[in-house]
């Protein structure tokens, strides 16, 4: 078969205008505990999900990395990049995650900080956009979640010149030996050239998969007086 004729129709179910909430970092809050079963409503969702998908002779697989985005940057001159990097909080600051402050993605948004995200969970027949400005979090909430993080994760941050040129794997792996020596006996310090980022976000799309692609979009879009406002647009 063709990739041109690589196709889905979408049936699950719809999105109406009465079914959202005022607030959108709510709205978002919803569809991701809905994805990953721990409302009740996500849990009934989930199992018809999957009795659907079985029904049609689909994969009935765990859906992974729920909190996996794709984050689009662009640098001054407005050439565009995109990699999926992974949230790890949503709250009134915006949309939380983690990097290398010398990586690609990190130079980037210092030239340019508008930015956007894309989240896509393809069981749910849904997807979430994001687009805003992003700034840094304070050192001090950078360096409570590196204290969370498992020992094998910041080995490899302070192992790797994120983005950087490399000679081989040989290399990567003799420097991540070299700093697992250094660190055996004591804790772990955060190097400065790691931290958090995170984007507040001036509009929000909700899609909701249906047939025909007729699909349903609600756009919320921040005003002056930071309320939102919400419009259904045209699939």
């Amino acid at each position: 078969m063709s990739i041109a004729n690589l196709r889905r129709e979408y049936n699950l179910t719809g999105l109406r205008r009465k079914d959202l909430d005022p607030d959108p970092i709510l709205q978002f809050k919803r569809w991701f505990e809905q994805a990953r079963g721990t409302r009740a409503s996500g849990r009934v969702r989930r199992f018809f999900v999957r009795l659907y998908k079985r029904l049609l002779m689909m994969s009935g697989a765990e859906l992974l990395d729920l909190n996996a985005m794709t984050l689009a940057t662009a640098d001054k001159n407005g050439r565009p990049s995109a990699r999926v990097v992974l949230l790890k909080a949503v709250d009134e600051r915006g949309f939380v995650f983690y990097t290398n402050y010398e990586s690609r993605k990190a130079q980037e948004l210092a030239e340019n900080p508008q930015a956007a995200l894309v989240f896509y969970w393809s069981d749910q027949e849904r997807q979430v956009c994001v687009a805003g400005e992003v700034s840094k979090l304070p050192p001090a909430d950078s360096d409570a979640y590196w204290n969370s993080r498992p020992r094998g994760s910041n080995l490899g941050a302070l192992a790797s010149k994120q983005s950087a040129v490399v000679q081989d794997r040989t290399a990567l792996e003799e420097r991540w030996a070299k700093v697992d020596a250094q660190y055996r006996d004591g804790q772990i310090p955060r190097p400065g050239f790691w931290g958090g980022y995170s984007l507040r976000p001036r509009r929000i799309e909700f899609w909701q998969g249906r047939p025909n692609r007729l699909h349903d979009r609600f756009c919320y879009t921040r005003q002056p007086d930071q309320t939102w406002r919400i419009e259904r647009l045209s699939p």
